[in-house]
């Protein structure tokens, strides 16, 4: 098992994609046990050979149509009637329009691509220096995957067989303070650098009209969520009604849906999906490889011997999956963490859903750290500006960020509250 795993290391550090490193080292263990290379036929099949797994794809494709309906300009509107006169105005609006954006694409790079698309410009025009726009956009977009809908908690549902509800549940208030951490940074850098602000508050008449255009897309996430938590439809089921609510408000509300945008957020939900799919089915593969030899249960023994409080072992794995988050993508990574942190935690009194927020959130993080720090570089795309200078930027947001984590994994109602009040967790 040990040589597969340092295979693994070397595929990756030779650039080889996550998907293919992990086939790869799978089969150096299959010929080193003399296995039948057909398992991994069987296990690739088996790996995606689930139902609920439908979600993805349509969580992807329900934000792709509605962000070709436009509702980016809607939601920065709406945010700029509650933050816009704060200091540091456009920042502002730039971390509470993520938070909007969270709940109904689920998605940091999509979050970072169109929002920094359009604020990342307008912040500089009005004063703000480029690399701090692109650091507030890349640090807010993290927000994307803790809010409900979240592919990344999907993903760890079916990882770790927990209920989405009670992980979707578990996201809100972590990410909603994820918001007001990242508000306070800008607040404070925004008054020291003396940023400006809104010259006005907006009339009754603007504010009239920004909540009617910003309300009608912040009715999906309460459609999806509430449609779960009432026993309507389940996860997969919900998903799919996004998609036809996406439909119905791009075609025949704000009408900017065309065949055209539709064609293409179909090819995006493909692509998306397939490297997702991809990934879970080579995981599988690998993941049964570390069943085989037992890695879970032995891990689970090496760790009980070394850690006598939960606390000690919370705060190593925030260190583990904040070292992995840099390196590597946030869905293979809760694909082959989650089935070896699942048994070391459970001797502990680690509830699975606590777990679940404090993993996708440490990933998260991942995303605007290097070497690969997809919103990162996407930031870096839309402003031509170095990843070093980015980087630099990025830190007083990524201080606020792991001061938000560390909260989240020892205040536990922090993600625990809502799960028990609606009842998923004792």
């Amino acid at each position: 098992m040990l040589l597969s795993v340092i295979a693994f290391i070397v595929f990756l550090l030779l650039g080889v994609p996550i998907a293919f490193s992990l086939g790869s080292a799978s089969v150096v263990f299959l010929l080193l046990k003399e296995i039948p290379l057909g398992l991994i036929a069987q296990r690739l099949f088996t790996g995606i050979d689930v139902f609920p797994f439908m979600a993805i794809p349509f969580f992807v494709l329900a934000g792709e149509l509605m962000n070709g309906a436009g509702i980016t300009k809607r939601l920065v509107s709406l945010a700029n009637v509650f933050v816009g006169r704060m200091k540091g105005g456009l920042g502002q609006v730039n971390i509470v329009t993520s938070m909007f954006f969270a709940g109904i694409t689920g998605s940091a790079v999509a979050d970072t691509s169109a929002i920094g698309s359009m604020l990342i410009p307008a912040m500089i025009e009005e004063g703000f220096d480029d690399d701090f726009s692109a650091a507030v956009t890349c640090s807010s977009s993290v927000i994307g995957p803790i809010i409900p809908p979240s592919i990344p908690m999907v993903i760890y549902s079916l990882v770790s067989s927990t209920s989405i509800a009670a992980l979707f549940l578990a996201g809100m208030i972590p990410g909603i303070l994820l918001g007001f951490s990242l508000m306070v940074v800008n607040w404070i850098i925004s008054t020291k650098r003396n940023y400006p602000r809104a010259d006005r508050w907006p009339t009754f008449r603007e504010m009239f009209a920004a909540g009617v255009h910003g309300i009608i897309p912040m009715m999906m996430p309460l459609i999806i969520l509430g449609g779960i938590l009432l026993g309507v439809f389940t996860a997969t089921e919900a998903s799919a009604v996004a998609v036809v609510y996406a439909l119905v408000i791009g075609l025949f509300v704000y009408r900017k849906l065309d065949w055209k945008t539709i064609k293409g957020a179909f090819l995006v939900t493909a692509k998306t999906s397939g490297v997702v799919f991809l990934v879970i089915a080579a995981s599988n593969v690998f993941n049964w490889s570390l069943v085989v030899e037992e890695v879970p249960v032995r891990m689970a023994l090496f760790v009980s011997e070394i850690f006598t409080n939960r606390y000690t072992l919370l705060l190593a794995i925030n260190v583990v999956l904040l070292i992995v988050g840099t390196f590597m993508e946030g869905t293979a990574a809760i694909i082959i963490l989650v089935p070896i942190l699942i048994p070391i935690t459970a001797p502990f009194g680690i509830d699975p859903v606590m777990l679940g927020a404090i993993v996708v959130l440490n990933l998260m993080i991942g995303l605007i750290t290097p070497p690969v720090g997809l919103c990162l570089y996407v930031v870096c795309g839309i402003t031509k500006l170095s990843i070093e200078r980015v980087s630099k930027a990025v830190l007083p947001f990524l201080a606020a960020e792991i001061v938000t984590l560390l909260l989240v994994t020892y205040i536990e109602p922090l993600s625990m509250f809502l799960p028990r009040l609606f009842g998923y967790v004792q």
